[in-house]
């Protein structure tokens, strides 16, 4: 009896074994065909949006630039993302690994999102600061991501020019569209395109930015090379690029000036409603309501202010917060530069008395390289502070770019926030580490979200003190006003898009409750205006990684490691904040 029951023990061992070989290799299997699928999806994406292709350093598709405003484009995009929504629900997540499983709800949203962004026609393609006209100039300029290294990356940019050409024709048409449907700009937003426009109707070819890269040949071009791509370069320019920039200011002056919309908020469009839901949702991943924007928008102004004022104790003004307010604003110890050059190199400073502490609070650090440098004159009149990335393969930095219209008018007393907020920690670290992940698919290594990598870099200005800053009260001052700058932006921007507040509304109750500059303070409601919904994003995303950390430290307590815990924010990358807090949520409970 006991042979036969061995012998049936080790039959069923035996049947197990297979069955466990056999499940296995189903899900390698079905593995390697997610991680194809994934492969497959980021391939077709670089070649459909060829510009996201050269930031990232691949230069296949430095000569494409699509026409992303025809029906034609738009068709291809649906077809896009449906089709892969499709395919990847397809898998079964039984087979999938852990973080294959956040890979494909990641996916999924990025579908779902441009799907539904898809479904908005574009009447408004120009603006003052969002829109492609801006980030062509700095390719053109011969000092961004474009490279003008070798005779064809001359030439691929004669013929992602043509591309160029036809969006602005679309553009044309889509705004003229966008008058007779009720959808057209502000006429404040017009009026500071329209420099813009104008500055680049010049036919001085010395002054004229897009043939900057003519100015700068390498030294590796041949002298009839040089030749050849300056005759090209200066028939682009003067016969085809100068009559387009012409023709659009011509129009945006006068037909469209004059339809211009007279109110601030997307709300008072067709459709503008429904439009502005949308993009709550897509820069804060979130499901939250407008009005419940706004109310916690509220409360942290109020927290903020109170935070404020005992700093205004400690330096020992007497007048109330708005007149601190304007002696922050206008005061000359706090103006003490005579040159752009002396701005940056106070970053640079900035950076130096940091550096020490930073291996105190962060296990993962970026290899890529990092730079300070001043914003590109042709659009320093209107640009804020901001980061753009390095590219994947290292070979060109991080940039923290920094405007200086008017040093005379130039105020330090938030640049040691500002620092940590578009450099180090802040920007710099998150996009860097997660272009460096080995263990990311590609898709995800590029991959932005606007409540994720504006919440992290809200949340770093928190760690000044920790980092060996903040020692002067003015600086800290200046991270109050920042995070004050994010809270004031839930208030006036869904003030302006749903609840009927005026630019001029929007206007006076910054200036009620920050230190910022009254132009300084008109070019954000500007921007809140041109893009909806964007500003909401960085709040709300410091708010939940606050939120998080705080949870960790209170359950883990004595095992609580800050540094790990920056690792668990910055290891994935950017994601959705519900697929944040569940990653932070199994951590907490894995390290209990």
């Amino acid at each position: 009896m006991k042979k036969i029951l061995i012998l049936t023990c080790i039959v069923l061992s035996m049947t197990s074994c297979k069955k466990d070989a056999k499940t296995e290799a189903v899900t390698m299997e079905a593995s390697e065909e997610f991680s194809a699928l994934l492969n497959a999806y980021h391939e077709e994406s670089l070649k459909l949006y060829p510009l996201n292709a050269t930031a990232a350093g691949d230069k296949r598709y430095n000569y494409m630039l699509p026409n992303t405003l025809s029906d034609e484009f738009l068709k291809t995009e649906t077809a896009f993302y449906k089709s892969y929504k499709e395919k990847v629900n397809g898998l079964d997540d039984k087979t999938l690994s852990k973080s294959q499983k956040l890979s494909k709800a990641i996916l999924n949203w990025e579908c779902d999102i441009n799907l539904e962004r898809i479904s908005f026609k574009n009447y408004t393609p120009l603006d003052q600061m969002w829109t492609l006209q801006l980030s062509i100039g700095q390719l053109a300029s011969g000092e961004s991501s474009q490279p003008f290294k070798t005779v064809n990356d001359y030439n691929n940019w004669l013929k992602r020019l043509d591309g160029y050409l036809r969006w602005m024709a679309s553009a044309k048409d889509n705004m003229k569209e966008g008058i007779e449907k009720g959808n057209t700009l502000p006429s404040s937003l017009i009026k500071k395109v329209l420099p813009q426009l104008k500055a680049l109707t010049t036919t001085n070819l010395e002054e004229h930015l897009f043939y900057a890269p003519i100015l700068k040949f390498p030294e590796s071009i041949t002298e009839d090379d040089k030749s050849t791509l300056t005759k090209s370069y200066k028939a682009m320019v003067l016969d085809r690029i100068v009559p387009a920039y012409k023709d659009l200011h011509a129009f945006m002056s006068s037909e469209y000036f004059d339809a211009g919309r007279k109110s601030s908020g997307i709300s008072d469009t067709p459709n503008g409603k429904n439009y502005y839901a949308h993009q709550i949702k897509k820069y804060t991943t979130t499901e939250m309501t407008a009005d419940e924007i706004h109310e916690l928008g509220l409360k942290e102004v109020a927290r903020i202010l109170a935070e404020m004022e005992k700093v205004k104790a400690q330096v020992g003004y007497e007048g109330d917060l708005i007149a601190f307010f304007d002696n922050v604003r206008n005061n000359p110890d706090l103006k003490p530069f005579g040159s752009a050059q002396e701005v940056v190199d106070n970053f640079k400073r900035i950076h130096k008395t940091m550096t020490p502490q930073i291996e105190k609070l962060f296990d993962l650090k970026p290899i890529t390289p990092f730079e300070v440098r001043r914003t590109e004159a042709f659009r320093e009149a209107s640009a804020s502070a901001e980061y753009n990335s390095g590219s994947l393969d290292g070979t060109r930095p991080g940039i923290f770019y920094v405007p200086v219209p008017d040093v005379t008018k130039y105020n330090t007393f938030s640049d040691e926030a500002l620092f940590l907020h578009e450099a180090i920690p802040g920007h710099h670290f998150q996009i860097s580490l997660q272009q460096e992940n080995k263990n990311l698919p590609e898709f995800r290594k590029t991959l932005g979200y606007s409540v994720y990598s504006e919440g992290w870099a809200l949340y770093t200005e928190s760690l000044g003190k920790e980092l060996g800053l903040y020692t002067d009260p003015y600086q800290y001052f200046g991270m109050l006003g920042m995070e004050m700058h994010r809270a004031i932006r839930l208030v006036v921007d869904t003030g302006m898009h749903t609840k009927g507040w005026s630019r001029e509304q929007a206007i006076k109750y910054s200036l009620q409750n920050e230190a910022e500059s009254e132009a300084s303070i008109i070019s954000e409601i500007e921007r809140y205006m041109a893009n909806p919904g964007q500003a909401l994003s960085y709040k709300i995303g410091q708010l939940k990684i606050r939120e998080l950390r705080a949870k960790a430290e209170t359950e883990l307590g004595e095992n609580f490691n800050i540094g790990k815990f920056h690792n668990q924010i910055l290891e994935s990358g950017a994601v959705p904040l519900a697929l944040l807090e569940t990653k932070i949520t199994d951590w907490i409970n894995s390290n209990k």
